[in-house]
């Protein structure tokens, strides 16, 4: 049964001079079930400013008077097959009621773009076990779970060894050196759990709309002059946690068991270090099929907090 809000709430498209008000409800609610807000300003900003999303189509805020009691949003990367989308609500109904809102613009979404149906993928803490609940009432499953990892540090960590043979590039601005990265990370993340491969102009123009991103951030690999790993970093935990984080971290399959992955790892380690930064912080997924996971555990990272992808998949 579709939900339908009460008269006395009303309803808008999000706008970027919303985002201290989404971050607040947001920030209660994360802080009601893990202790921290995990949400920043630039978070929702960010959001708000991605390149795919129409806020006017996308994107609903509910208000009771002036009080916003929940907001939803949905937007897809690459060919659209998989979305992600937040809801969050102080009202039961109100959550039912976005979350319809999301599976018909879902819905709209397959149509578009030529698909038979769409993958709707959303986050949830492992610890809300009545949102994992609701959410498997609403007709979701969980998909996998992620670890966030973090290494602390104290002092001075020292730069690891550049393997034999590897030519280290760090920051690329220019076009060649981007294209390489581009190329790394689809193939190296090519086939993992909710992955969609980007046009390198559509992912180009996420990474410049992402606020804490510049491209010095971003180090290619090479082996016999071509690139075969990449890593990704950014200032996305800078704020809350003065951690730095690893956003993305690919080592195409054939250049695998050479180190690569380890000294990517410890070479950011050391950079954060010497930033002052408290430690470092990636996400995992425990189903990653490359074990990932044991590489990270084996440079002393440790889970923090664990996070499950709960999904639907909406005919069109």
């Amino acid at each position: 049964m579709t939900a339908v809000l009460p008269d006395d709430h009303t309803v808008r498209p999000p706008v970027l001079e919303d985002a201290q008000v989404i971050l607040e409800l947001a920030s209660a609610y994360n802080t009601s079930v893990i202790g921290t807000a995990d949400w920043t300003l630039d978070d929702v900003q960010d959001t708000l400013r991605t390149r795919e999303f129409d806020a006017a189509r996308d994107g609903w805020l509910v208000f009771v008077g002036d009080r916003l009691v929940g907001f939803g949003w949905v937007f897809g990367k690459g060919d659209h097959r998989q979305l992600d989308l937040d809801v969050m609500a102080d009202e039961l109904e109100v959550e039912q009621w976005l979350l319809d809102r999301v599976t018909e613009r879902a819905a709209e979404f397959g149509r578009e773009f030529g698909h038979a149906s769409v993958q709707l993928h959303t986050v949830v803490y492992q610890a809300d076990e009545a949102r994992r609940d609701r959410l498997g009432g609403y007709g979701y499953e969980r998909g996998t779970v992620f670890y966030r990892m973090r290494i602390d540090h104290s002092g001075v960590v020292p730069a690891p060894e550049v393997p034999a043979g590897v030519v280290v590039r760090r920051g690329t601005p220019d076009e060649a050196g981007q294209r390489a990265a581009h190329d790394v990370l689809n193939a190296s993340f090519d086939g993992q759990f909710g992955f969609t491969p980007r046009s390198f102009d559509e992912w180009r123009a996420s990474q410049e709309n992402f606020s804490v991103f510049d491209w010095s951030q971003l180090t290619v690999l090479e082996l016999d002059g071509e690139a075969v790993a990449m890593r990704s970093s950014n200032d996305q935990f800078v704020e809350d946690e003065n951690c730095g984080y690893i956003g993305r971290l690919g080592v195409l399959e054939k250049a695998r068991g050479k180190g690569l992955a380890k000294f990517l790892l410890r070479d950011q380690f050391a950079i954060d270090a010497a930033d002052g930064r408290s430690g470092t912080i990636l996400h995992v997924d425990t189903n990653n099929p490359t074990a990932a996971l044991g590489v990270y555990q084996s440079v002393g990272m440790q889970a923090t907090l664990v996070l499950e992808v709960w999904q639907r998949e909406v005919s069109a």
